[in-house]
């Protein structure tokens, strides 16, 4: 057992002892010596960088859960809209479709002397009119005429044509849908025509009569209905003829 103290104690030999640990050492070269001892860090006293928003003070929250502070206003829906909702139109109206006007128009295409109303001819409605042309196309489908595409078709260069025209002949000029509304309306009597080929034949004598009659029916609401929207005055005559042109040609696919 001597022998193994022996060797124990001549293992490894050093001057180190426990007591070194209180020694001072300068690590940071600044000159002042470092008297924490090895096993003893301070955790209290940290060294490093920290940033500036960590250092500012954190307000308190003072709302409530589930009621958050809110940071700002929000708009209300009178502010987008307009003071009230009673002041909004109606949605028929925004879109363009008047019962009151369709009516008063419908009475002035059937009514050729009544006197025409300009601020009201001069809207662009073309409500009326999609139901006037599908109203003229069912009545020669009853006669087993399927002419869809051919009254759409006549129409849109009718009046293409006569949107060109007028805007030649007056000084204010008018919009494409003008024109179509009022030629779409004026094509009411057209379907009395086309209601009339039902019921006879509209290829004698008295078929022509009433044929040319409506054409001159539709013709002169048409070019009453302009002259009053437009103001031309003394060009009735002039803005009648070519509308008789289109109207013939609608007299036409009826008869036939």
């Amino acid at each position: 057992m001597s022998g193994f103290d022996n060797f124990n104690t001549d293992f490894y030999q050093t001057s180190y002892s426990i007591d070194d640990q209180t020694h001072s050492y300068d690590y940071s070269g600044s000159g002042e010596p470092y008297n924490k001892q090895y096993s003893g860090y301070d955790y209290s006293q940290q060294s490093g960088f920290v940033p500036p928003e960590m250092m500012q003070q954190q307000q308190p929250y003072t709302g409530q859960i589930y009621q958050p502070t809110q940071t700002y206003t929000p708009t209300t829906a009178q502010s987008f809209y307009g003071s009230n909702f009673e002041d909004e139109p109606p949605l028929l109206e925004e879109l363009g479709i008047n019962f009151d006007h369709i009516w008063q128009k419908t009475l002035t295409v059937l009514h050729p002397l009544k006197v025409a109303d300009g601020s009201i001819m001069n809207e662009t409605d073309l409500a009326g009119p999609m139901v006037f042309c599908l109203a003229f196309g069912a009545t020669l489908l009853l006669v087993g005429k399927i002419q869809f595409g051919y009254v759409y078709g006549i129409s849109a260069i009718g009046c293409l044509g006569m949107f060109c025209l007028l805007n030649l002949m007056s000084m204010t000029g008018v919009s494409f849908g003008c024109v179509a509304s009022v030629l779409g309306y004026c094509l009411l009597p057209m379907i009395l025509l086309s209601s009339f080929a039902v019921i006879f034949s509209l290829q004698g004598m008295m078929g022509i009569i009433l044929t040319a009659g409506i054409i001159g029916w539709c013709s002169f609401s048409a070019s009453k209905i302009f002259i009053s929207a437009l103001a031309m005055e003394g060009q009735q005559l002039l803005v009648a003829y070519p509308c008789a042109l289109l109207y013939g040609v609608f007299a036409l696919i009826s008869v036939f």
